[in-house]
């Protein structure tokens, strides 16, 4: 048998997280047995769904490396066809219209709350006469389709995460809409259940593999599945995505697309690596990093866990914080350039080029996120800094000022630097002026960062130097 598996996210938002971690888990495994992952865009929503979020979707798993086999499908362009299931449904008698009103059902649920039971659908409209279709009809009712349920029914598979699962009839909420108002020349929109089955049909999907918030409409579909006489995929459901506090995650946590993501600074590698873990854990469980290709030769549902995942935002950040680290600064170079443009950061990215590299070089071991070097380059950009308070403070240190304006006047006669000079020139100033090297890197530091803390103080220097800043930062620190 050939494994074939879908992703298939609906457009009325942008590529959540926990669809992408559905799309790496359907993606290892098609790739580990050598089958086929397909791309299918549920877009039967008209009021919800927007060409914007399609492209969202399509740009998000071609970000991770998620590539598909076949697609994009859109259920839009295939609406005829699920007209026709329909209508199977109804000529094998197991389907029905349905003519009861929005106000008949809102008083059927009034009902149940008051009685303390579960909301559901009573089937009153499943054994209609000919006479009374023809009373609703003549009153203007539009019916729905609804596919019979058999209460007594026990539908169970084997779910290759969570073992033998069983469902009742009877908890399925009655007989089910596949279509919404219709009349006897049209059958209205086909709603989501029968759509997914008959697509899944048609692409002869082998294994659906989903989130655990599905199981119930497993249960249904299997039944759809039977009432087309269709050999039944195997199901695996997996783990949701939790919040800190054991919550599915939603966009109350605040950041839950992968485009979000993606504008944090978080890299494609590490994030795809990061939603493999979530829920499922290699062989060597030492191993925390490794490509998707690397996963995929290992992925198994023997080894994916069956309680939900909690998102931890301090591993993804170290984990991130690896493969920002290990970059050659070509790449990381070209990973921080977009940052530095939305940060609105003047500069020529070709004329300019070794001198970015120079400041990817010197930053890259201290970010955890690309964004992060927005901040911590600030200095290289601005004609000015602020000093903060520490680097104030040792501006009004005894010996500060002489440190300055000693440097400053050396620069006098340097055009130049190279990283032996200004060496060289931190050695004589220390010298002449009988302090500690300590006391000359802070007073240095703050006159050209505005800050006691940072990156290699020469390193900085040079930078700084190289676009003519550095004497107009000394200038500044003598002028306060």
């Amino acid at each position: 048998m050939t494994v074939r598996v879908r992703i298939a996210p609906s457009p009325t938002g942008n590529l959540h997280i926990g669809t992408a971690r559905t799309a790496v888990f359907n993606w290892l495994y098609a790739r580990h047995n050598g089958g086929k992952f397909i791309l299918r865009i549920e877009d039967t929503d008209e009021e919800r769904s927007r060409p914007e979020y399609t492209q969202n979707i399509l740009d998000g798993l071609t970000w991770l490396g998620l590539n598909w086999d076949e697609g994009p499908i859109f259920q839009s362009d295939r609406l005829d066809l699920y007209r026709q299931a329909v209508q199977t449904l109804l000529d094998k008698g197991l389907a029905y219209r349905c003519y009861t009103s929005e106000t008949e059902l809102d008083e059927m649920r009034t009902a149940q709350k008051a009685r303390k039971e579960a909301p559901r659908y009573d089937n009153r409209h499943r054994n209609l006469t000919p006479e009374q279709e023809d009373a609703f009809k003549a009153e203007g009712r539009r019916p729905v389709i609804r596919f019979k349920i058999d209460d007594n029914r026990e539908i169970v598979w084997n779910d290759l995460v969570r073992g033998k699962v069983t469902w009742r009839g009877s908890d399925l909420g009655g007989d089910m809409v596949v279509a919404r108002a219709s009349d006897e020349s049209h059958i209205g929109q086909p709603l989501y259940n029968l759509a997914v089955v008959v697509d899944d049909i048609d692409m002869n999907i082998s294994h659906v593999i989903r989130g655990e918030d599905h199981i119930a409409n497993t249960a249904k579909q299997i039944l759809l599945y039977e009432a087309f006489d269709a050999a039944v995929p195997e199901f695996s459901h997996t783990p949701l995505i939790l919040n800190q506090e054991g919550k599915k995650l939603s966009k109350r946590d605040g950041v839950t697309s992968i485009s979000d993501f993606q504008q944090m600074g978080y890299t494609a590698e590490a994030l795809a690596n990061y939603m493999t873990l979530l829920g499922w854990s290699a062989p060597d469980s030492t191993k925390e990093i490794f490509t998707l290709e690397e996963a995929a030769k290992e992925f198994g549902f023997e080894r994916v866990n069956n309680a939900g995942a909690k998102f931890d935002w301090e591993k993804l950040n170290w984990l991130n914080g690896q493969y920002i680290h290990k970059m050659p600064v070509d790449q990381l170079t070209d990973q921080l350039i977009p940052y530095w443009q939305a940060a609105g950061y003047e500069f020529d990215p070709e004329g300019d080029r070794t001198w970015l590299e120079q400041i990817s070089a010197l930053i890259g071991a201290s970010l955890n996120r690309l964004e992060e070097a927005v901040e911590m380059s600030l200095v290289f950009f601005t004609q000015t800094v602020e000093y903060n308070e520490e680097a104030a403070a040792q501006l009004q240190q005894p010996g500060a000022a002489d440190v300055v304006n000693a440097i400053a006047q050396a620069l006098e006669t340097n055009n130049s630097l190279s990283a032996d000079d200004a060496q060289t020139i931190i050695k004589q100033v220390t010298k002449e002026k009988n302090l500690k090297k300590g006391v000359v890197m802070r007073s240095l530091r703050a006159a050209l960062t505005g800050e006691v803390h940072g990156p290699d103080l020469i390193q900085s220097w040079l930078l700084l130097q190289a676009r003519g800043l550095d004497k107009l930062r000394l200038e500044k620190a003598l002028a306060r």
